[in-house]
């Protein structure tokens, strides 16, 4: 097993997607007028969904599948951005940017994780959107659980004040840069532009504006061993970076889009292969909204409940 890799996931079935209006401004990997496909997105969208569901679960993965008929929450389908959860039994719920993202956050989803495992807290950070303060959780935030790492590139989706009491309440060392785009706009979210894996980390090291915090991402992120796979824009921009390892029951697998699988060139889907197995995932209209497979998925890093024996 590994810290770093949850054997268990919440996913979100939409049933009404589209591509965020709210969200266009600043996320440039967001494709404009998509939305006005409504209907044809929402179906697709679902059947994706479905279909990730069952290819996780076929690989040993135990999905938590909750459906969202409203048609009011066209993210939904990105739990990562509200909730995330950590080992010794403690849960994040983030306040989020967008309006009406707020409303993605679900109690049935947290009572089940009270219920189906080990939960001592909840801390809700969710009453500094009052304040117009935001960190839109594993989507803003990359951590890395081995070295108890924060990563975060700097935006007005993770601001410090947020961060710095996040990492306060549950133990993580804030790593945060600057990162843009070859046009100079900034990474909307960090884990578009970094996943971590026990053994490697995917990262658009360019994106990083300044020279002396790039070596010290480097330097943390290989302190433990781990190589870095190294992602051009064009990588960044077909999510190869929007990826998430996870555990099963015959090893390691690492969850992406087939789109972002695709773009891996064969010395970087060599290292990955030395320790996990590539499970892509076609997601083509999720990713119309400006996220991937690590967007869709929250990982569950509790320990689970005994099953409870009839008498």
């Amino acid at each position: 097993m590994s810290i770093q890799a949850p054997s268990a996931v919440v996913l979100v079935r939409p049933h009404h997607f589209r591509p965020n209006p709210l969200t266009a401004d600043d996320n440039v990997f967001q494709v404009i007028g998509a939305e006005t496909e409504s209907a044809r997105l929402a179906a697709a969208a679902y059947d994706e969904v479905t279909r990730a569901a069952s290819a996780l679960e076929t690989a040993g993965i135990r999905v938590h599948l909750f459906d969202d008929e409203s048609a009011k929450r066209p993210d939904s389908v990105f739990p990562n951005n509200w909730m995330s959860t950590h080992p010794g039994g403690h849960v994040a719920i983030y306040p989020m940017y967008a309006v009406n993202r707020r409303c993605e956050r679900r109690w049935d989803v947290i009572d089940m994780l009270k219920n189906a495992y080990r939960v001592q807290d909840v801390i809700d950070y969710s009453g500094l959107e009052l304040d117009d303060v935001f960190l839109e959780g594993t989507g803003a935030i990359v951590l890395d659980h081995v070295s108890r790492i924060a990563y975060v590139a700097r935006s007005h989706r993770a601001d410090p004040i947020a961060l710095e009491r996040f990492c306060t309440n549950f133990g993580y060392e804030p790593m945060v840069f600057d990162a843009v785009d070859p046009t100079g706009v900034p990474i909307y979210h960090t884990n578009v532009m970094m996943g971590i894996a026990t053994d490697f980390a995917l990262v658009g090291l360019d994106l990083i504006q300044s020279p002396a915090r790039r070596a010290q991402v480097v330097d943390r992120l290989t302190a433990h061993g781990r190589t870095i796979i190294d992602l051009d824009f064009d990588q960044v921009c077909d999510f190869a970076g929007n990826a998430i390892e996870l555990h099963a029951p015959a090893g390691r697998i690492l969850a992406l889009s087939q789109r972002a699988a695709d773009t891996l060139r064969p010395d970087q889907l060599a290292i990955i292969e030395r320790s996990c197995t590539l499970l892509p995932l076609d997601i083509p209209t999720i990713e119309l909204a400006g996220g991937s497979v690590r967007c869709m998925i929250a990982g569950i890093h509790l320990d689970p409940r005994p099953a409870v024996v009839a008498a």
